[in-house]
């Protein structure tokens, strides 16, 4: 097979050839800037380039030679943007170690060694402490309340960080020929290589409430304000929509993997009991997901983090394919538990290595074993897309990088 029929075999529930592997096609299935300059070191890789595209999380986009290293099977299509030397700029990360920004952010060093980054009108809405290794929020638009119409909610989105800094290819959207430019990329990737072609979008809701009335204000109003809350939703809602048949008439036949995000878990269970999922949320999902399905031939991806064991069955029948990272680290989400109950009609993207306790704490013959281990649980009978829960992070030792891809290749 190819790569891009394995990823589709697992997908489709149908036993691939060998696992399907990803590294850094998604913004949770990739490497921190930090352990990927590790990494490259050690592995002897000189003259690579540690370039930052998610600058909030600090994620490295991983090289060709990387990819083809550790045999990965899907690729982010915002890959194929910022290829100049000149789009990148040196910064020192905060281990001392030499890496790449995006010519377009410019955060400012504060006396105290922190970095803030700030709206193009001035605000400030995101910060890194001295030491930091990711951009936090700090600017939330609609802290005080919820306007009387969303006239203004595009200019209100653009002050949060994940959209004023969006990655690649989003960077460029304000651009007059970002359409023309996504398709001719997406056209010309699609030659290149016989990965799996994966592009994030969004389309988050829960998210979006809470980076406009910040957290503690949404998780209330989900059930002190519902009228406000469905009103958010619906705009929002509205403007995915416009941005989603863009997408889909740029490169909805062109795609495989189209990724959309809303974290619904904690450690402990969902941030709401079903019920409160399947008011308010599991019909725009599905509006989402239907129009998706109608207008573009890949598959779809919900990133979620947490325990959404409970809102799985919602999920599955909102119209989403594939769940990433699979945080079996959370309440109710062991993998024999997930694969037996759900491993029919939902591929997990994730969920191969535990990156809070193992992969970043264990020695290379523990990850290993673990590795193994969750292969045996997950690959059977495809539905499954070897990731680890979520990001590999700063902290995590190149030989346990290596030792994980080295079980892969054993089970394979």
């Amino acid at each position: 097979m190819t790569s891009r029929e394995r990823v589709w075999s697992a997908i489709e529930h149908r036993q691939p050839d060998r696992v399907p592997v990803d590294l850094g096609s998604t913004p949770s299935s990739g490497i921190a800037a930090i352990a990927y300059h590790r990494l490259c070191t050690h592995l002897g890789l000189l003259g690579n380039r540690t370039r930052i595209y998610d600058v909030v999380q600090q994620l490295a986009q991983p090289e060709e030679i990387v990819l083809d290293r550790f045999r990965i099977d899907a690729v982010d299509l915002g890959r194929t943007f910022n290829t100049r030397d000149e789009d990148w700029y040196d910064i020192v990360m905060a281990d001392g170690s030499p890496a790449q920004y995006p010519a377009w952010f410019r955060p400012e060093r504060q006396p105290d060694g922190s970095y803030v980054a700030r709206h193009p009108d001035g605000t400030p809405i995101a910060h890194m402490p001295a030491g930091g290794t990711f951009f936090d929020q700090t600017y939330f638009p609609y802290l005080d309340g919820y306007p009387s119409d969303f006239s203004g909610l595009r200019t209100a989105m653009t002050y949060v960080l994940w959209a004023a800094f969006a990655h690649s290819p989003w960077d460029h959207a304000n651009e007059p020929d970002f359409w023309n430019q996504l398709r001719q990329r997406a056209l010309e990737l699609r030659r290149s290589t016989d990965r799996a072609i994966v592009l994030s979008c969004g389309c988050n809701l829960f998210e979006w409430g809470c980076f406009l009335r910040r957290m503690d204000n949404f998780l209330m109003d989900i059930y002190a304000e519902p009228a406000q809350v469905e009103r958010l939703l619906d705009a929002l809602v509205e403007i995915h929509l416009e941005g989603l048949e863009r997408i889909c008439r740029a490169v909805g036949d062109l795609i495989d993997v189209i990724r959309f995000g809303d974290d619904l878990g904690m450690d402990a269970g969902p941030f709401m009991d079903p019920d409160t999922y399947a008011k308010l949320f599991k019909p725009r999902h599905a509006m989402i997901c239907e129009f998706a399905r109608r207008h573009t031939r890949a598959k779809r991806m919900l990133h979620s983090c947490g325990s959404i064991y409970t809102l799985l069955p919602h999920l599955i029948e909102a119209g989403f394919e594939i769940i990433n990272p699979v945080q079996t680290s959370a309440h109710d989400m062991e993998p024999e538990k997930l694969k037996r109950e759900f491993g029919r009609d939902i591929c997990f993207w994730g969920g191969g290595c535990d990156t809070r306790r193992v992969l970043n704490r264990g020695t290379p013959a523990e990850v290993q074993e673990h590795v193994r281990r969750r292969l045996e649980i997950l690959a059977p009978g495809g539905g499954f897309v070897f990731a680890t829960v979520h990001n590999i992070l700063p902290e995590v030792p190149p030989e346990n990088i290596v030792a994980l891809y080295e079980a892969i290749e054993e089970f394979r």
